[in-house]
């Protein structure tokens, strides 16, 4: 009976916080919700969130990336890419060279209400997040200096074409670093 009842009284109490945490949505404050920007993406887009490393020819060169293209750090960024997409479940392609990556979400997508800011600010911290994480299994021997930059934008693609427009766009530009 004690154990029926205590769970009775448990319950009250998360029903009482949960009423409380609505009431105080609901303040005289909550207008200033009004002032985030609707930033949802088309529906029947391809949405692709290309992530691009800041300022990595300074960091390559301060933690001495071999040229043209050190193995450890493709291999990193690999990492990374993976590490996102075994997170975001959403993502159905990744493509990376240098370092960028793009990543290419499902068409029908719902994930955040197709919201941009939510794609992309979750995919970069990801990323970003990942590198820093996953640094010492690919560089043991050499300490991370500084933490590294990371932006984001989004882009949306109406049809398969344009987006294998953008993928050929992105292999032809990894052929001229080569």
């Amino acid at each position: 009976m004690l154990k029926r009842g205590f769970g009775l009284l448990k319950g009250s109490l998360l029903q009482a916080r949960l009423h409380l945490r609505r009431e105080m949505a609901k303040s005289k404050f909550e207008y200033v919700r009004d002032f985030e920007v609707q930033d949802t993406c088309l529906q029947n887009c391809w949405v692709v969130v290309r992530v691009d490393g800041r300022n990595f020819h300074r960091f390559s060169e301060q933690h001495k990336f071999t040229k043209p293209n050190d193995p450890r750090a493709l291999l990193l960024m690999n990492h990374c890419a993976k590490n996102v997409m075994e997170e975001i479940k959403d993502i159905c392609l990744a493509y990376g060279q240098s370092d960028e990556y793009s990543f290419i979400f499902h068409k029908k997508s719902n994930w955040y209400k197709r919201r941009a800011s939510k794609f992309m600010t979750h995919v970069v911290s990801q990323f970003a997040s990942s590198y820093v994480f996953y640094w010492n299994e690919f560089f043991p021997e050499q300490p991370i200096l500084y933490p590294p930059g990371f932006d984001g934008r989004v882009v949306l693609y109406p049809s398969v074409q344009n987006l294998k427009d953008y993928l050929s766009w992105r292999q032809a530009d990894c052929k001229v670093l080569l």
